[in-house]
């Protein structure tokens, strides 16, 4: 659906991450923990968040 988003939060430290992890998070945006964005809801984004859940807080934001 369009206009649907998500809210990504950094939860835990990049620190122990395989470089590929760490590349994932970081092209989401996330820098520092406890950072959010706001992503569109995407195939895209959602496979870069299924690479990584461990570290990953999302939440649906209404529209």
């Amino acid at each position: 659906m369009p206009g649907k988003k998500l809210r990504i939060t950094l939860t835990r430290s990049l620190i122990g991450l395989s470089p590929t992890q760490e590349a994932t998070v970081k092209a989401l945006g996330l820098r520092r923990m406890h950072q959010s964005v706001e992503h569109d809801d995407t195939p895209t984004i959602r496979g870069m968040v299924a690479a990584v859940p461990h570290v990953l807080q999302v939440s649906h934001e209404a529209q």
